[in-house]
Order: C-alpha cells, then structure tokens, then sequence
C-alpha cells in the first residue's frame, strides 16, 4: 500500500516490456459512458497525481451490442458500463475507508496506445462478455498481466455474455484455466475478512429497479472466479453474475440494499491493497 511499493510496481511493468521512456503516459481524459445516469462532474482535484489509479480498459465490442454511436475509441460504448460515475465513487470509497492516496479520477487505457497500459497496474473492466479484442490487443494484455497488472471483470451476467466472455479470454490466455474462487482466497482478507461474498451476488440497479431480483437473463447465480499466474497471484478477477460497480455508483442511493454497498466498499479496498501488495 505505501509509494514504494506502488511505484516499484509500474518500474517493473515498464522494464520487462523493455520501454526506454519514450512513449510517455497518456493524459487523462474523459469519454461518454454507456450509461447516461453514469455521467459525473469532473471532482475539483481531478489534476491531482495519485498513488493508485483505477484504470478503464476500453475495448471494441463485438457485433452483438449496441452503443449510443460512434467508435470505441471515443467512448459510448460497452467497455463505458458504470463509467464514470462508478470508477470515481470506487477512488472516493478508497479514499474514505483507507489510506491509499487514489486519483481522484480514473484513467481510460487503450491497449493499441504504445506502452500507456504498463503505467496503470490496476485495470477495471465492464460487460467483457461483449469485447472482441484484436489478436495485438490479446496478446498485449496478455503480457501486461504476467508482468504484473491486474484485471477486475465486472457488471456482466448470464450464459450469453459468459461465452463472449471466455472466448475473449481465451485469446489472452489459450493455456490458463479459470478456476472458482473459494472464500478463503486471499482477495476476500487482504483488509476485510468477508468470506461470504464468495456466495453472494452483488445486483444490477436497473434489475432492482424494474422489480427483479437483482441479476440479468439466466444469471441467478454469482460466480467468483479468476486466472492466477505461475506463482500463484491472482491476476483476474472475474465478478460474474454480479455487478460491484453499481454498488458504487448507487452508495448513496437508499433505495440500493445498504448490506450490498457495504459488502462492495470492502471488495474495493480489498482488491486495490491486493494490487498493490501482491
């Protein structure tokens, strides 16, 4: 959790890739999210360096979903699910429950932009059952994984996405099984002991909303899942049939179920200490 430690890690991104400086990292800047009730103020500090910045991985979407229009590369697509309302509160929870000094504002990375992913060890993704990355990009995020980043898989439910899914994953990783999650693996202790969450489903707010039971189409049951490298370190973390960003997002919404905002603000502290740590 300290600087060092933080800053050690985007070091050893930069050097197995054998970067000599010369792509620099990209600025920050904003895009149009998925969803219009995800659009937020910029906060005032947004200017602010940070020990830890929660990454966007921005991805071309398969055929199969829609979009308010125009290219990936400018947002308003899937890969803006929960952006950027949900990203902020996530850096603001971490601010309020931790000491981590987080970026106020996240940063969108796309993998075709030189070396940019490698100085963002944190990369959150939405609706991956939706993505269709270029062999370049597979093969890209492949190596950032291995080398030390992690990747947060989240807001995405049922058979349908989990398919797309697994066959985009599939190009990352050919050779690695995603295996279960069980309550005692560490991302569930690394600050907070919440071994239950291994069990628990975390809802979709428009779910809620409309009267159902907080998932998407065939996704009833949650399923904690990830991809670990050779040593053993979690690099995914999939969040399937569960949607954490929206505990996020909907924290101060009373209308969201208190017991699944808290269950959600633990998971955001846990799976950035677990990042920085490991």
């Amino acid at each position: 959790m300290s600087r060092c430690c933080h800053y050690c890690r985007i070091l050893l991104l930069l050097l197995v890739t054998g970067s000599d400086g010369a792509t620099a990292q990209r600025e920050f800047r904003e895009y149009p999210g998925f969803e219009f009730e995800a659009d937020v103020q910029l906060p005032p500090d947004w200017d602010q360096p940070g020990e830890f910045v929660s990454g966007r991985l921005m991805y071309p979407s398969n055929v199969r979903m829609g979009w308010r229009g125009g290219s990936w590369e400018q947002g308003g697509t899937s890969w803006g699910v929960d952006y950027p309302k949900g990203d902020r509160t996530f850096v603001s929870l971490l601010r309020r429950f931790s000491t981590i000094n987080a970026r106020s504002v996240e940063q969108p990375v796309n993998l075709d932009d030189g070396d940019d992913v490698y100085y963002w060890p944190f990369l959150m993704v939405g609706l991956a059952g939706y993505w269709d990355l270029s062999d370049a990009q597979a093969a890209k995020l492949r190596d950032y994984l291995l080398r030390g980043g992690f990747l947060f898989c989240d807001s995405f439910f049922d058979s349908y996405s989990w398919a797309g899914f697994v066959a985009g994953m599939n190009r990352v990783f050919p050779d690695r099984t995603i295996v279960d999650l069980e309550g005692d693996h560490p991302v569930f202790h690394t600050v907070y002991d919440i071994p239950a969450l291994a069990e628990t489903q975390i809802p979709n707010f428009n779910s809620l909303m409309g009267g159902g039971g907080g998932w998407l189409g065939d996704g009833r049951v949650p399923r904690w899942r990830g991809i670990l490298d050779d040593s053993g370190r979690l690099m995914v973390l999939i969040a399937f049939n569960n949607d954490v960003a929206d505990s996020w997002q909907w924290a101060d919404d009373p209308r969201y179920p208190a017991e699944k905002v808290n269950l959600g603000l633990r998971l955001a502290v846990n799976i950035a200490v677990y990042t920085m740590t490991h």
